[in-house]
Protein backbone atom coordinates (compact mmCIF):
# COMPACT_ATOMS: atom_id res chain seq x y z
CA UNK A 1 0.00 0.00 0.00
CA UNK A 2 1.13 3.54 -0.78
CA UNK A 3 -0.02 6.35 1.51
CA UNK A 4 0.46 10.09 0.98
CA UNK A 5 -0.07 12.62 3.78
CA UNK A 6 -0.42 16.36 3.27
CA UNK A 7 1.17 17.86 6.38
CA UNK A 8 0.05 21.18 7.93
CA UNK A 9 1.64 24.51 7.02
CA UNK A 10 2.94 25.76 10.39
CA UNK A 11 5.98 24.48 12.25
CA UNK A 12 4.18 23.68 15.50
CA UNK A 13 1.38 21.91 13.64
CA UNK A 14 3.89 19.85 11.64
CA UNK A 15 5.48 18.69 14.89
CA UNK A 16 2.07 17.85 16.36
CA UNK A 17 1.18 15.91 13.20
CA UNK A 18 4.06 13.47 13.83
CA UNK A 19 1.66 11.58 16.12
CA UNK A 20 -0.64 11.12 13.12
CA UNK A 21 2.21 9.85 10.93
CA UNK A 22 3.24 7.44 13.68
CA UNK A 23 -0.35 6.23 14.07
CA UNK A 24 -0.62 5.59 10.31
CA UNK A 25 2.51 3.47 10.60
CA UNK A 26 0.94 1.52 13.47
CA UNK A 27 -2.20 0.70 11.50
CA UNK A 28 -0.45 0.15 8.14
CA UNK A 29 2.92 -1.37 9.16
CA UNK A 30 3.81 -2.57 5.65
CA UNK A 31 2.78 0.61 3.80
CA UNK A 32 5.01 3.14 2.10
CA UNK A 33 4.30 6.46 3.82
CA UNK A 34 5.15 9.67 1.93
CA UNK A 35 4.42 13.30 2.81
CA UNK A 36 3.85 16.66 1.17
CA UNK A 37 5.27 19.52 3.25
CA UNK A 38 5.69 23.26 2.86
CA UNK A 39 9.07 23.84 1.22
CA UNK A 40 10.25 26.22 3.94
CA UNK A 41 9.80 23.45 6.52
CA UNK A 42 10.94 20.52 4.38
CA UNK A 43 14.34 20.09 6.03
CA UNK A 44 12.62 18.93 9.20
CA UNK A 45 10.73 16.13 7.44
CA UNK A 46 13.74 13.72 7.45
CA UNK A 47 13.55 13.83 11.27
CA UNK A 48 10.00 12.41 11.25
CA UNK A 49 10.20 8.64 11.80
CA UNK A 50 8.71 6.26 9.26
CA UNK A 51 8.77 8.31 6.05
CA UNK A 52 9.92 7.08 2.64
CA UNK A 53 9.53 10.06 0.29
CA UNK A 54 9.23 13.78 0.96
CA UNK A 55 7.65 16.20 -1.53
CA UNK A 56 8.41 19.87 -0.77
CA UNK A 57 5.60 22.17 -1.90
CA UNK A 58 6.25 25.85 -2.73
CA UNK A 59 3.38 28.33 -3.06
CA UNK A 60 5.71 30.54 -5.06
CA UNK A 61 6.39 27.83 -7.64
CA UNK A 62 2.80 26.52 -7.67
CA UNK A 63 0.65 29.55 -6.94
CA UNK A 64 -3.13 29.62 -6.74
CA UNK A 65 -5.55 26.75 -7.21
CA UNK A 66 -4.12 26.08 -10.67
CA UNK A 67 -0.68 25.65 -9.15
CA UNK A 68 -1.77 23.22 -6.45
CA UNK A 69 -3.72 21.25 -9.05
CA UNK A 70 -0.58 20.93 -11.21
CA UNK A 71 1.47 19.88 -8.19
CA UNK A 72 -1.04 17.18 -7.27
CA UNK A 73 -1.38 16.02 -10.87
CA UNK A 74 2.40 15.50 -11.01
CA UNK A 75 1.93 12.80 -8.36
CA UNK A 76 -0.91 11.03 -10.17
CA UNK A 77 1.49 8.52 -11.73
CA UNK A 78 2.53 7.33 -8.24
CA UNK A 79 -0.94 5.75 -7.89
CA UNK A 80 -1.45 6.32 -4.19
CA UNK A 81 -3.97 4.14 -2.40
CA UNK A 82 -4.64 6.63 0.40
CA UNK A 83 -4.32 10.40 0.72
CA UNK A 84 -4.75 11.94 4.18
CA UNK A 85 -5.30 15.70 4.14
CA UNK A 86 -4.46 17.47 7.42
CA UNK A 87 -4.68 21.18 6.46
CA UNK A 88 -8.25 22.43 6.27
CA UNK A 89 -8.00 24.54 3.16
CA UNK A 90 -9.50 24.46 -0.30
CA UNK A 91 -6.06 24.45 -1.92
CA UNK A 92 -4.97 21.30 -0.07
CA UNK A 93 -8.24 19.60 -1.06
CA UNK A 94 -7.69 20.47 -4.72
CA UNK A 95 -4.18 19.03 -4.45
CA UNK A 96 -5.57 15.83 -2.94
CA UNK A 97 -8.15 15.50 -5.70
CA UNK A 98 -5.54 16.08 -8.42
CA UNK A 99 -3.43 13.13 -7.22
CA UNK A 100 -6.35 10.82 -8.03
CA UNK A 101 -5.48 8.72 -4.99
CA UNK A 102 -8.01 5.89 -4.68
CA UNK A 103 -9.19 7.14 -1.27
CA UNK A 104 -8.85 10.76 -0.16
CA UNK A 105 -9.56 11.42 3.52
CA UNK A 106 -9.93 14.68 5.40
CA UNK A 107 -12.24 16.84 7.47
CA UNK A 108 -15.34 18.05 5.67
CA UNK A 109 -14.67 21.74 5.20
CA UNK A 110 -13.96 24.11 2.30
CA UNK A 111 -15.45 21.77 -0.30
CA UNK A 112 -14.25 18.52 1.22
CA UNK A 113 -17.58 16.85 0.49
CA UNK A 114 -16.91 17.17 -3.26
CA UNK A 115 -13.13 16.62 -3.39
CA UNK A 116 -12.64 13.83 -0.85
CA UNK A 117 -13.88 10.26 -0.95
CA UNK A 118 -14.22 10.32 2.87
CA UNK A 119 -15.23 13.72 4.26
CA UNK A 120 -15.28 13.38 8.05
CA UNK A 121 -16.45 15.59 10.89
CA UNK A 122 -13.86 17.60 12.76
CA UNK A 123 -14.25 17.05 16.54
CA UNK A 124 -14.59 20.09 18.77
CA UNK A 125 -12.42 21.11 21.72
CA UNK A 126 -9.65 18.56 21.27
CA UNK A 127 -5.94 19.08 21.45
CA UNK A 128 -4.56 19.49 17.94
CA UNK A 129 -2.69 16.15 18.20
CA UNK A 130 -5.89 14.32 19.18
CA UNK A 131 -7.77 16.15 16.43
CA UNK A 132 -5.37 14.91 13.76
CA UNK A 133 -5.40 11.35 15.10
CA UNK A 134 -9.21 11.38 15.27
CA UNK A 135 -9.24 11.65 11.47
CA UNK A 136 -7.49 8.30 11.24
CA UNK A 137 -9.66 6.79 13.97
CA UNK A 138 -12.89 7.83 12.24
CA UNK A 139 -11.69 6.49 8.90
CA UNK A 140 -10.48 3.12 10.20
CA UNK A 141 -12.85 2.61 13.14
CA UNK A 142 -9.84 1.81 15.32
CA UNK A 143 -8.65 3.60 18.45
CA UNK A 144 -5.07 4.86 18.72
CA UNK A 145 -3.80 4.70 22.28
CA UNK A 146 -0.09 5.24 21.60
CA UNK A 147 0.23 8.85 20.37
CA UNK A 148 3.87 9.79 19.91
CA UNK A 149 4.95 13.33 19.11
CA UNK A 150 8.58 12.73 18.29
CA UNK A 151 11.42 13.83 16.04
CA UNK A 152 14.58 11.75 15.64
CA UNK A 153 17.56 14.02 16.21
CA UNK A 154 21.14 12.73 16.01
CA UNK A 155 22.95 13.51 19.26
CA UNK A 156 26.39 14.83 18.31
CA UNK A 157 27.49 16.10 21.73
CA UNK A 158 26.44 15.60 25.37
CA UNK A 159 23.81 17.72 27.09
CA UNK A 160 25.16 20.98 28.55
CA UNK A 161 23.61 21.46 31.98
CA UNK A 162 24.72 25.09 32.13
CA UNK A 163 23.11 26.07 28.82
CA UNK A 164 19.46 27.19 28.48
CA UNK A 165 17.70 28.35 25.33
CA UNK A 166 15.23 31.24 25.21
CA UNK A 167 12.66 31.98 22.54
CA UNK A 168 10.63 35.18 23.00
CA UNK A 169 9.40 35.19 19.38
CA UNK A 170 6.11 34.19 17.79
CA UNK A 171 4.45 34.65 14.40
CA UNK A 172 1.53 36.26 16.26
CA UNK A 173 2.21 39.52 18.13
CA UNK A 174 -0.30 38.48 20.81
CA UNK A 175 1.98 35.56 21.70
CA UNK A 176 5.29 37.43 21.38
CA UNK A 177 7.12 38.69 24.43
CA UNK A 178 7.07 42.53 24.57
CA UNK A 179 10.57 43.98 24.28
CA UNK A 180 10.66 45.68 27.70
CA UNK A 181 9.28 42.62 29.46
CA UNK A 182 11.76 40.39 27.66
CA UNK A 183 14.72 42.54 28.69
CA UNK A 184 13.53 42.66 32.30
CA UNK A 185 13.11 38.90 32.34
CA UNK A 186 16.58 38.35 30.86
CA UNK A 187 18.04 40.53 33.62
CA UNK A 188 16.22 38.51 36.26
CA UNK A 189 17.38 35.22 34.75
CA UNK A 190 21.05 36.12 34.42
CA UNK A 191 21.03 37.41 38.00
CA UNK A 192 19.25 34.33 39.38
CA UNK A 193 21.45 31.83 37.49
CA UNK A 194 25.01 33.24 37.43
CA UNK A 195 26.52 30.00 36.09
CA UNK A 196 24.14 29.56 33.15
CA UNK A 197 24.66 30.79 29.61
CA UNK A 198 21.43 31.67 27.81
CA UNK A 199 21.09 31.21 24.05
CA UNK A 200 18.45 33.29 22.29
CA UNK A 201 16.97 31.68 19.19
CA UNK A 202 14.86 32.96 16.31
CA UNK A 203 14.36 32.92 12.56
CA UNK A 204 16.21 35.32 10.24
CA UNK A 205 13.24 37.74 10.26
CA UNK A 206 13.29 37.70 14.07
CA UNK A 207 17.02 38.43 14.32
CA UNK A 208 16.57 42.19 14.73
CA UNK A 209 14.18 41.73 17.67
CA UNK A 210 16.64 39.34 19.32
CA UNK A 211 19.47 41.84 18.85
CA UNK A 212 17.35 44.50 20.54
CA UNK A 213 16.61 42.17 23.44
CA UNK A 214 20.29 41.51 24.03
CA UNK A 215 21.40 45.12 23.51
CA UNK A 216 19.12 46.36 26.29
CA UNK A 217 19.97 43.62 28.79
CA UNK A 218 22.54 43.15 31.54
CA UNK A 219 25.22 40.43 31.61
CA UNK A 220 25.46 40.29 27.83
CA UNK A 221 28.58 38.12 28.04
CA UNK A 222 26.23 35.24 29.00
CA UNK A 223 23.69 35.90 26.26
CA UNK A 224 24.36 34.08 22.98
CA UNK A 225 22.57 35.07 19.78
CA UNK A 226 21.51 32.15 17.56
CA UNK A 227 18.77 34.03 15.71
CA UNK A 228 18.98 33.37 11.98
CA UNK A 229 22.08 31.21 12.45
CA UNK A 230 20.56 27.71 12.57
CA UNK A 231 18.39 25.68 10.23
CA UNK A 232 15.61 23.56 11.72
CA UNK A 233 17.67 20.33 12.11
CA UNK A 234 20.47 22.38 13.66
CA UNK A 235 18.02 24.03 16.03
CA UNK A 236 16.69 20.61 17.07
CA UNK A 237 20.24 19.44 17.82
CA UNK A 238 20.91 22.60 19.82
CA UNK A 239 17.72 22.00 21.81
CA UNK A 240 18.61 18.37 22.48
CA UNK A 241 21.96 19.49 23.91
CA UNK A 242 20.51 22.20 26.18
CA UNK A 243 19.32 21.79 29.76
CA UNK A 244 15.95 23.44 29.06
CA UNK A 245 14.14 25.98 26.91
CA UNK A 246 12.05 28.93 28.04
CA UNK A 247 9.73 29.87 25.20
CA UNK A 248 6.57 31.59 24.14
CA UNK A 249 3.70 29.63 22.58
CA UNK A 250 5.33 28.96 19.21
CA UNK A 251 6.85 26.37 16.91
CA UNK A 252 10.11 26.07 18.88
CA UNK A 253 8.11 25.05 21.98
CA UNK A 254 6.86 22.00 20.08
CA UNK A 255 10.27 21.29 18.57
CA UNK A 256 11.95 21.16 21.97
CA UNK A 257 9.14 19.06 23.42
CA UNK A 258 9.45 16.55 20.56
CA UNK A 259 13.17 15.95 21.20
CA UNK A 260 12.75 15.49 24.96
CA UNK A 261 14.15 18.79 26.20
CA UNK A 262 12.43 20.25 29.31
CA UNK A 263 10.16 23.12 28.22
CA UNK A 264 8.69 26.07 30.08
CA UNK A 265 6.13 27.60 27.74
CA UNK A 266 4.62 31.04 28.34
CA UNK A 267 1.06 31.40 27.09
CA UNK A 268 -0.58 34.65 26.09
CA UNK A 269 -3.43 34.62 23.57
CA UNK A 270 -3.18 30.92 22.69
CA UNK A 271 -5.26 28.21 24.31
CA UNK A 272 -2.99 25.69 26.01
CA UNK A 273 -5.76 23.07 26.05
CA UNK A 274 -5.62 22.96 22.23
CA UNK A 275 -2.05 23.80 21.29
CA UNK A 276 0.34 23.29 24.22
CA UNK A 277 3.25 20.91 23.58
CA UNK A 278 1.77 17.42 23.78
CA UNK A 279 4.32 15.42 25.76
CA UNK A 280 3.55 16.19 29.41
CA UNK A 281 6.83 14.93 30.84
CA UNK A 282 9.26 17.80 31.56
CA UNK A 283 6.67 20.39 30.52
CA UNK A 284 5.55 23.47 32.46
CA UNK A 285 2.81 25.73 31.10
CA UNK A 286 2.56 29.22 32.59
CA UNK A 287 0.06 31.99 31.98
CA UNK A 288 -1.07 35.09 33.87
CA UNK A 289 -4.66 33.89 33.94
CA UNK A 290 -6.30 36.87 35.65
CA UNK A 291 -7.56 38.84 32.66
CA UNK A 292 -11.15 38.34 31.54
CA UNK A 293 -10.00 38.21 27.92
CA UNK A 294 -7.70 35.20 28.40
CA UNK A 295 -7.32 33.29 26.17
CA UNK A 296 -8.56 35.34 23.24
CA UNK A 297 -6.78 33.20 20.57
CA UNK A 298 -6.35 36.30 18.39
CA UNK A 299 -3.10 36.94 16.53
CA UNK A 300 -3.12 40.59 17.63
CA UNK A 301 -4.22 42.10 20.93
CA UNK A 302 -7.32 44.13 20.09
CA UNK A 303 -7.90 45.31 23.65
CA UNK A 304 -4.51 46.56 24.83
CA UNK A 305 -2.34 46.71 21.71
CA UNK A 306 0.65 45.25 23.56
CA UNK A 307 -0.52 41.93 25.06
CA UNK A 308 -1.06 42.46 28.79
CA UNK A 309 -1.28 38.70 29.30
CA UNK A 310 2.42 38.56 28.43
CA UNK A 311 3.43 41.75 30.22
CA UNK A 312 1.92 40.56 33.52
CA UNK A 313 3.55 37.13 33.63
CA UNK A 314 5.11 36.51 37.07
CA UNK A 315 8.89 36.64 36.68
CA UNK A 316 9.55 34.82 39.97
CA UNK A 317 7.23 32.02 38.89
CA UNK A 318 9.17 31.72 35.64
CA UNK A 319 12.50 31.57 37.49
CA UNK A 320 11.17 28.88 39.84
CA UNK A 321 9.87 26.83 36.91
CA UNK A 322 13.22 27.02 35.13
CA UNK A 323 15.01 26.05 38.32
CA UNK A 324 12.84 22.95 38.60
CA UNK A 325 12.80 21.91 34.93
CA UNK A 326 16.53 22.43 34.32
CA UNK A 327 17.40 20.59 37.56
CA UNK A 328 19.87 23.41 38.16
Amino acid sequence: MKILIRLPNWLGDVVMSTAFVNAVGQLYPDAQIDVIIKKELSNIAPLIPGLTRIYPFSKQEFSGLGGVYRFGKNLKSEKYDLFFNLPQSLSSLVMAWATRAKKRVGFGKEGGFFLLTSSLKKPADLHRVDEYVSLLEQFTGKTITDKQVKLNVPITSPKQNNHVLINFNSEASSRRMPLDKGQALLNQLTAAFPDITFGLIGSPKEADFVRQLIAGSDNQERLENYAGKTDLPGLCSLMAQSAAILTTDSGPAHLANSVGTPVIVLFGAGNEHNTAPYNKQNLTVLRYGKLTCEPCVRNTCKLYGVPRCMELLDELQIINALNQESRY
